[in-house]
Parts: structure tokens; C-alpha cells; sequence
């Protein structure tokens, strides 16, 4: 093993010992379903703004958008454009009316004036399926990173890494609960946004300050492309398929984040919507500042190390910031920044991982099972646990078959099904009093069952060299991103499904339900019926 891979391996060690230490100091004070779920919504704005930049601020935006953008330019800028502008939709349309109208999960709000058990039962599936791809992309990137550090180029030793990763996000979560995930989630930020600062100031310090001549260099160093990668079309704009492609995405990435489950949970763990309010000023931010520096970290690599290289080396395209900063500091800032982009995948696959768990403890086990009747203090959170298991196994088991693919791609995949499958129940439920449980029910299922069918029968699964399973071809769906179709049919589909039903809305319900979104009154009473 080489001084390098040593030096990363230290590194990497000394991070995660920190990182159980604090998990394990966190959990001391979990005990009933509250604090295992929510944090004991014991945070405050701030600290919840910081840990939502952490959830939020995942692999892909860290590595997959650093890369994209080396290699395609303007069209690898997009990715950060659109996390950000969705974040903004989140914000004005659903975080804080979810927040006083639930309690633990997004299950709380869709089923609070529906009927209880299948509205709950599909609210869960639908948090498992996006949590499962957003895992996807985070075990994917994983396995690059440390294969990149390590010097470990076969396919199987990369699945070690990844199973050896998802082992990690599993203690996390069975030790800390979301208290301790969420602290996680604030160190992680900070060490992500600031080690992001410095190899910006870094990067432009090389070029005098000057912005320009960082894009003259990235132009330079890209002869295949040359200026072709600081204008639109590069990546999206070859054919009508393309463009196509790329207003796809747009709408997934957009609308998308009003319907992450692991984002909308983290409004559960503060007390009042005052606070909720608080973190999310905080979280807009600090995003912001961060996608800002994507794009000088994007077009930096393209410049000092080369789309060729990077594309070459192992974990592909999400390899461009790791390989910038050993550019710029030799193996020590590469193992820094590498401890950073871990950092990262741990944070917030413990997050998904936490959240895919809590519904399926609170939604499934205790309010469709037990009916309501489960042991706060002990059933609810054991069954949570057990699931965090079978999870974050499922996921070892995805990421390996997914490495290699561009994390910020499997992302955008994520968004779509929870575009499609929780956005238009959520605003559905939020907006429309006429709204019913059938609506709710073909609108979820209906969206992720279209969501998923296409993206089976996508590029993104077979038919090309940089298909998930490129020896196989059955890519009937054209778009790598299935949005532009899946989204107005998961609305239509919510429609037609509440006025062909004969079933009758509950207007106490829902005057109760929108008084308490609005006001917050109630909120930390939430009803379980």
C-alpha cells in the first residue's frame, strides 16, 4: 500500500472515530419515538438550517456536479442552477405548511384528513423508492471516492468499499437516531462548504481573481470541445431527444425537492415554525454559497486537471474535485477533501436511511399494525432499527450495481420519483379540499409505479455503453429522465382519482387541517387516528 492510500486511510479513520464519538454522546438521551424520530425537536433554527444544508448538499452536488461540469461545461451547471432554484419551491410551497401538520413523517400530513391505513401505507412506499435511489447515488459515489484514493481499480474492490460504507451508515443510525444523524449533518456541512471555500479561493487565486481567465484556461485544457463548454448544448443539445432530455430533468430537479422525504423530516426536529422559518433562511444561504463555488470548482478541474483524465479515472466524472485538489495540494489536501466528500456520502445516507426507516416504524408498524397502540417508548423504535438493517443492506447491494454511473445523474432520478409520486399528493392534500383518499392513492402509487416503469425502460438502465447494465437493451422510453411525462400524469392521475370517487372529503378535516398549517396551532399534538 502506498504512503498515499495510507495517509488517505488515516484521515478517513480520524473522521469516522470523531464522528461515532458524537453519535454515541447523542444517543444517550434516546429513549421514546420522539427523540429516535425527531431529534426530540430539540434543535435550533440555525443548527437545523446547517444540518439541512448537510442533508441537502449530498455527493451528487459535491462530486457529481464538480465533474459534470468539468467535463460538459454549461450543462453540468445546470444541476447546481436547478437544486437551487428547487430549493426555493420547497420553501414557498410546502416546508412549513408539512411541518405544522405532521409530526415524524410525510405520512402524518398525506393521510391527516384521508382514511388512515392505505394512505399510510402508500405514503411509505413512496419514501422507501426515493430514499432507495438517492441511496443509489450516494453508495455509487462511495465507491469511486475511495477507489480513486485507495488506488483500487477492479470492480470487486470497490464493492468491498461500498459494503464497508454501508456497514458505517447503519451504525450511525441504529447508535444516534436522528439526533445524532443530524449532528453528523451539521459537522459535515461545515467541513463541506469550508473545504469547498478554500479550494475556490484557491483555484481563482491561480488565475489572478479573474474569472475569465479561469474559463480560457478550461477552454485550453478541453481541445476536443474547446469554447463549446462555456455555452448551452454540449451534453443536452445535440438532437431534439436531447433538449427534450434536458427540460426533463429541469422539471425533475425543480419540482423534485418539495417532495424529498429526508429533507421535509428534518422539519420535524425543531420546536416551533418560528424556528422551521429560522433554518431555512439559514439553509438557502448557505446552499446557495455552495453551488456558487461548484462552479469554479467544475470549470477549475477541467483546467488544471482535464476532462480526459478525469473521465479515466476510477469513479469517472465524480472523481474531478478529488483529483483538483491534489492538483492543488498534493496528497494531503486530496486526503482532506477526500475525508470531506466521505463526509458527505455518510451524512446523508444516514439521513435517507433514517427517514426510509421512521416511515416504515411509525407509518406501517405502528399506525396500520398496531393501529395506533404501539409502545412509544420501545416497539416503534425497534422496528425502526431493524428496517435501518435491511435498508442500508439493500442499498450495499444497489450501490455496487450502480457504481460508476454519474451520481448527480442518479440523483436527478430521485427527484423525479419524488416529483411524481409525493409532490402532487403533498399539494394535492395542502390546497385542494376536494382532494380524497383516492386521489391520494392513485396519485402515489400511479407516479411512482410510471416514474419507475420508465426509468427501467430508459438509456439510463440499458442500451448504451454508459447504461447501468450496457450489455442488456431495452430501452423503449427515449429521456434518460422520465419528469416531463411522469409529473403531469402523477397530477392527472390525483384528479381523476378524487372526482371519479363517490367518496366524500371530511370538511372538519380539512378546516382543521388548514388551520394547524397555517397557524401551527396543534402541531405538537398531531393526531394519529
Amino acid at each position: 500500500m502506498s504512503n498515499n492510500a495510507l495517509l488517505n486511510i488515516s484521515i478517513f479513520g480520524v473522521f469516522v472515530l470523531v464522528t461515532l464519538f458524537v453519535v454515541i454522546r447523542a444517543s444517550r438521551n434516546t429513549k421514546t419515538a420522539a427523540d429516535y424520530l425527531a431529534a426530540g425537536r430539540a434543535f435550533t433554527g440555525p443548527q437545523n438550517g446547517i444540518a439541512i444544508a448537510g442533508d441537502y448538499l449530498s455527493a451528487a452536488s459535491f462530486l457529481g456536479i464538480a465533474g459534470a461540469i468539468a467535463v460538459n461545461g454549461y450543462d453540468g451547471f445546470v444541476y447546481s442552477i436547478g437544486f437551487l432554484v428547487a430549493w426555493l419551491v420547497a420553501l414557498l410551497l410546502v416546508a412549513e405548511l408539512l411541518r405544522n401538520t405532521g409530526k415524524f413523517t410525510m405520512g402524518d400530513v398525506l393521510s391527516f384528513r384521508m382514511r388512515q391505513r392505505p394512505v399510510r401505507a402508500a405514503a411509505a412506499t413512496s419514501t422507501m423508492a426515493v430514499s432507495f435511489f438517492y441511496l443509489l447515488a450516494q453508495m455509487a459515489g462511495a465507491g469511486g471516492l475511495v477507489a480513486l484514493l485507495l488506488g483500487i481499480t477492479g470492480k470487486g474492490g470497490q464493492a468491498i468499499v461500498i459494503a464497508v460504507v454501508g456497514a458505517l451508515m447503519i451504525a450511525y443510525v441504529l447508535i444516534g437516531g436522528m439526533k445524532g444523524t443530524t449532528w453528523v449533518q451539521i459537522i459535515k456541512a461545515v467541513l463541506l462548504i469550508v473545504g469547498a471555500g478554500v479550494m475556490t479561493l484557491w483555484v481563482l487565486g491561480k488565475y489572478g481573481f479573474n474569472l475569465s481567465t479561469l474559463l480560457g484556461a478550461a477552454v485550453d485544457n478541453a481541445p476536443k470541445f474547446g469554447e463549446k463548454i462555456l455555452g448551452p448544448g454540449l451534453q443536452y443539445g445535440a438532437t431534439a431527444t436531447s433538449k427534450l432530455d434536458f427540460l426533463s430533468l429541469g422539471l425533475a430537479l425543480v419540482l423534485g425537492t418539495a417532495g424529498l422525504p429526508h429533507i421535509l423530516m428534518r422539519f420535524y426536529t425543531v420546536p416551533t415554525a418560528k424556528e422551521a422559518r429560522r433554518s431555512v433562511v439559514w439553509a438557502i444561504w448557505l446552499i446557495g454559497i455552495f453551488y456558487l463555488f461548484t462552479l469554479v470548482l467544475g470549470y477549475g478541474a477541467g483546467a488544471l486537471v482535464g476532462s480526459d483524465k478525469i473521465s479515466k479515472a476510477p469513479g469517472g466524472v465524480n472523481s474531478a474535485a478529488p483529483l483538483l485538489a491534489e492538483a492543488l495540494g498534493g496528497p494531503l489536501l486530496l486526503g482532506l477533501i477526500a475525508a470531506v466528500a466521505f463526509a458527505t456520502i455518510l451524512a446523508v445516507v444516514a439521513g435517507l436511511t433514517i427517514t426510509a426507516s421512521a416511515s416504515f416504524a411509525h407509518d406501517i408498524y405502528a399506525n396500520i399494525i398496531k393501529k395506533g397502540e404501539a409502545d412509544d417508548k420501545e416497539a416503534e423504535v425497534k422496528v425502526a432499527r431493524r428496517t435501518a438493517i435491511v435498508i442500508g443492506a439493500v442499498a450495499i447491494l444497489g450501490g455496487i450495481a450502480a457504481n460508476g454511473q454519474n451520481i448527480a445523474f442518479l440523483v436527478a432520478l430521485a427527484f423525479a420519483v419524488a416529483a411524481s409520486a409525493n409532490l402532487p399528493t403533498i399539494l394535492y392534500s395542502l390546497f385542494w379540499k376536494r382532494f380524497n383518499t383516492s386521489g391520494a392513492l392513485w396519485s402515489i402509487y400511479g407516479g411512482l409505479v410510471v416514474t419507475i416503469g420508465l426509468i427501467v425502460l430508459s438509456p439510463a438502465v440499458s442500451g448504451t455503453p454508459k447504461s447501468m447494465f450496457p450489455k442488456l437493451d431495452f430501452d423503449l422510453f427515449p429521456l434518460s429522465n422520465p419528469g416531463i411525462v411522469s409529473i403531469p400524469v402523477a397530477f392527472l392521475l390525483g384528479y381523476l382519482g378524487t372526482i371519479l370517487s363517490k367518496e366524500p372529503a371530511d370538511p372538519i378535516k380539512q378546516a382543521e387541517m388548514e388551520v394547524r398549517s397555517l397557524t401551527g396551532a396543534g402541531a405538537e399534538k398531531a393526531t394519529v387516528h
